[in-house]
């Protein structure tokens, strides 16, 4: 039985080869004119571990032995010699060598602290070794940028073509109103049906768009409502649907988002259109003066006052920009910004969370890569985490934008549908 009991705990605890490095053990380093020579088995030693100098082998033997302790016993005298051809044939008598040459228990590290000390030593390789993109990381860059410049034009030259800024009025703010005042209505004004938006719905997931044109300053409503509250609602009702139109070309030229299924292509647009188009301007956003500066046409946050927008939406969108706009981010940084929130795995109306969650990860890992190895700036390491936080912080906001542009829409019926579409709750 003792015989059958040692062979049972040779297959439990030796190991196939003996090796194995830097599991748990306490090390020193020798020194040069020490004999390199295992204690227990003469094998040759790699340092001192858990208090002697041994062989990796008897260094995982001893540690194993000790995490799933159990009864050994020498098949013949308890005087087995240990060498380093025969150290696998007695347990008992190995353990007991370990033991004898001043080897501790109570040395071993635990499995996380073993864990923990793995993690440090693959961390301080990676620091050592240059960081580059891979061939793939490369490609998803190369297409976002492609996809970028050919749908979003950063002359802004259409601009012009929008119905005119009346910046004749004061904004909400100077005249005390709030938009939700009951005192304000726009009756003549009258809502999209339901029939026109379902056509804009269907136009944004189809292989191609209709053509968009804008109303020129010359045909510009004459019988508009003298009493109109929102005086630059007109401007950004055109400004926001050729943007929204931009945002949905750049997402169908991507490969990764044409893979997905309509309903989670129109999930994502959804979800994430406002936040592309705030991260597209602000490229345009002067931190120092605190204005949009878009080729012809610039922006201040009156504008958006006069638009129907309110304070509580409009600060954080201020210290968005400010933010986001010191880091001074490079292009391939913003369009995987924009892809990164395009992919959220968690939009309302999703499907398949697996899928569009590996494609955010993936992107949201090239960037990490891109920054640590094109960047050169000693504070490079912190600029991923604060990219990420301004991507939650655009979410809270997503939501009060939407609040606000129905209520805007409840005075004064002039959103366009295709927006209303893109905030509506149906998916």
């Amino acid at each position: 039985t003792c015989m059958l009991q040692m062979s049972k705990e040779m297959e439990e605890l030796s190991p196939l080869v003996d090796s194995g490095h830097g599991d748990g053990s306490e090390e020193e380093t020798e020194e040069d004119d020490e004999p390199k020579i295992c204690q227990v088995c003469g094998d040759k030693s790699t340092g001192y571990h858990f208090n002697a100098k041994t062989c990796e082998g008897c260094k995982g033997f001893f540690r194993r032995a000790m995490k799933r302790p159990a009864q050994l016993c020498c098949p013949f005298q308890n005087t087995c010699v240990i060498t380093k051809t025969n150290r696998r044939q007695c347990q008992s008598c190995r353990l007991q060598k370990c033991f004898s040459v001043g080897m501790k228990r109570e040395l071993i590290m635990s499995d996380d602290a073993v864990e923990k000390r793995r993690m440090q030593i693959r961390r301080k390789k990676m620091q050592e070794e240059p960081v580059t993109l891979s061939p793939q990381q490369e490609a998803v860059i190369q297409e976002l940028l492609t996809a970028h410049q050919k749908t979003f034009d950063m002359t802004c030259a259409h601009f012009i073509q929008f119905r005119p800024l009346d910046r004749d009025q004061k904004s909400m703010s100077e005249c005390g109103r709030e938009p939700n005042s009951s005192r304000f209505t726009y009756a003549t004004m009258h809502k999209p049906s339901p029939e026109d938006a379902m056509q804009q719905t269907i136009s944004f997931v189809s292989p191609s768009f209709p053509s968009f044109s804008f109303q020129s300053p010359e045909n510009k409503e004459k019988n508009q409502h003298k009493s109109a509250i929102f005086t630059s609602l007109p401007h950004f009702t055109d400004l926001t649907t050729y943007m929204i139109k931009n945002v949905i070309n750049f997402s169908k030229t991507l490969t990764m988002f044409r893979a997905l299924i309509i309903d989670d292509q129109i999930s994502l647009l959804k979800g994430a259109t406002f936040e592309i188009i705030l991260i597209h301007f602000n490229m345009f956003f002067n931190e120092v003066t605190g204005i949009w500066e878009c080729g012809p046409q610039q922006y201040c946050l009156d504008d958006a006052m006069r638009a129907g927008f309110q304070r509580h939406l409009l600060d954080p969108m201020m210290n968005f920009h400010y933010t986001l706009r010191k880091m001074h981010l490079r292009e391939e940084e913003y369009v995987l910004m924009q892809a990164i929130s395009l992919f959220s795995p968690d939009r309302p109306g999703v499907k398949h969370h697996s899928v569009i969650d590996r494609n955010q990860e993936t992107l949201a890992l090239t960037l990490k890569t891109y920054i640590e190895a094109k960047r050169t700036e000693p504070e490079k390491r912190l600029l991923f985490p604060k990219i990420m936080a301004c991507l939650t912080e655009m979410r809270s906001m997503n939501e009060e934008y939407t609040k606000q542009v129905l209520k805007i829409q409840d005075i004064q019926p002039e959103v366009s549908p295709l927006l209303l579409e893109i905030i509506s709750k149906d998916s």
